[in-house]
């Protein structure tokens, strides 16, 4: 079947003209169409996409998703939010011009939680992305449609953004993997703007190697982000070999250990247990593994800096989101009933909560002790993270307190005591550090995922052990079994 081949196959396959450029273009239409009926998963599918010819570059004639926060010329471009319903932009995302360059295929725009505010993928315009693998449960979020795509065969890549685990927790949710690299190595040129301290651009796929090849094609210096930097050294798939002799990894005994939970449910057991299986066959297969020690109360307040900083950022960023510029205009006699009207009508509940909190810590009265306090301790966090890469390649933790969450379930957004297991991924985006989730087992019949996290820039290397690790796995690039 064509949706389990992996980007390598499906070009030799192109090259080799076994199958044609229209070929694998209608059959992804087709999956797209059929995972939206039964997940929701796309804010806009694409019926007449533009066909590029195939060439030597490994992209070249294969589809892919695009997030809803991507600005694509000619295309629909909401945010999958109600703001942007009819929103056609004029101009690419410098990501997707490197793509267009490389004669990769849009064949649609993924459903994602409004303007990559939220981690359940339940706030899209469109509806709920549920998890194909289990309708009752959710994808997470926010690139919970570019998730599901990639999980279900539709292509082998997707791209996603990354705030603070938009794509690295969807990815362990759907059993596929979710690679956010050092910040700045994509541009963020054309990338709705959420918290720009915090934001990277990614890709979804069903490898490791799949995630080198397409970072490799967007990746580069750009005058457009001065944010951007020079990887023009790096050749992420080029140097994936294996070979991790003498690399060291730890893993953090106040998130990881069983004992610090109280009255732990049996999928939060069973995740933790099969975490610490996948660490003694690492350490059986030549990577030195750790446990250290963080202090508990630096770890406890990973959450509430990262409301702050991100909730803040968000409120000044949209503020051009008024309906004035572009989006439907609002009712009213003036213009700030016009505003009022287009906002309240627009956004959702959500996203309102979120601009009230940003609004709120960055009042002079409340500066010092909110916003300005958040970014402190964000600097203990991220030093503390950086003492750790003094000494090792990398961390690597379990993402998340099990499996996919049911999604009516209202109390599964936290499970008591386990919010740094559920937050640690924000670290990431903290200090800009690249990483990478990859699947490593199943937990209730259902995708758990690992991650590792290591030093900014060292992304070759980060990529070289999760490639070695991805290999001991049982499960890697497959797709949801469809009856």
């Amino acid at each position: 079947m064509l949706n389990k081949l992996s980007i390598e196959e499906l070009h030799q396959k192109l090259i080799n003209k076994e199958i044609t450029v229209e070929e694998l273009v209608n059959e992804s239409i087709k999956l797209s169409k059929e995972l939206q009926n039964s997940c929701n998963a796309f804010d806009f599918i694409i019926d007449n996409p533009t066909i590029y010819e195939v060439n030597d570059n490994l992209l070249s004639g294969i589809p892919y998703g695009v997030k809803a926060n991507y600005s694509t010329k000619g295309i629909l471009s909401t945010g999958s939010s109600n703001t942007l319903k009819d929103y056609i932009p004029f101009f690419d995302a410098t990501a997707i011009s490197k793509l267009n360059d490389a004669h990769a295929i849009i064949v649609n725009k993924t459903a994602m939680d409004e303007f990559g505010m939220g981690g359940t993928g339940t706030t899209c315009r469109t509806g709920i992305v549920k998890n194909p693998w289990d309708n009752t449960r959710m994808t997470a979020g926010s690139s919970a449609g570019s998730a599901a795509a990639v999980a279900y065969g539709v292509y082998p890549y997707a791209l996603g953004s990354d705030t603070g685990d938009s794509i690295r927790k969807p990815a362990a949710y759907v059993g596929i993997v979710g690679y956010k690299p050092t910040y700045g190595m994509i541009s963020r040129y054309g990338l709705f703007p959420f918290a720009s301290s915090l934001d990277h651009c990614g890709v979804l796929t069903r490898s490791v190697k799949d995630a080198a090849i397409v970072v490799d094609n967007m990746k580069g210096i750009d005058e457009n982000d001065m944010t951007s930097w020079d990887s023009s050294s790096i050749n992420l798939y080029k140097s994936i070999n294996g070979d991790v002799n003498n690399k060291k990894l730890c893993y953090i005994k106040e998130i990881c250990d069983i004992n610090e939970y109280d009255n732990p449910n049996e999928e939060l057991i069973d995740h933790l247990k099969n975490f610490k299986e996948k660490i003694d066959l690492i350490t059986k297969n030549g990577i030195q593994v750790d446990e250290v020690s963080v202090d508990k109360k630096l770890l406890n307040t990973v959450a509430s800096v990262y409301v702050v900083l991100s909730c803040a950022e968000a409120t000044s960023n949209m503020s051009n989101l008024t309906g004035i510029i572009f989006g439907p205009k609002g009712e009213g006699e003036g213009v700030f009933d016009q505003i009022k009207d287009h906002r309240t009508k627009g956004f959702s509940p959500l996203i309102k909560r979120r601009f009230v909190i940003g609004s709120y810590v960055l009042q002079k009265e409340n500066q010092e002790r909110y916003f300005k306090n958040a970014q402190k301790v964000r600097r203990l966090i991220v030093d503390e993270w950086n003492k750790l890469f003094d000494k090792y390649d990398g961390i690597i933790l379990p993402v998340g307190s099990g499996p996919a969450k049911k999604l009516n379930d209202d109390s599964n957004t936290l499970a008591e005591g386990t919010s740094i297991l559920e937050e640690h991924l924000q670290i990431g985006n903290f200090g800009g550090f690249p990483s990478i989730t990859i699947p490593d087992g199943f937990v209730n019949n259902l995708p758990v995922g690992l991650n590792i996290t290591s030093k900014k820039y060292d992304d070759e290397n980060l990529l070289n052990i999760a490639y070695k690790i991805e290999s001991l796995m049982e499960y890697k690039n497959q797709t949801v079994e469809r009856k």
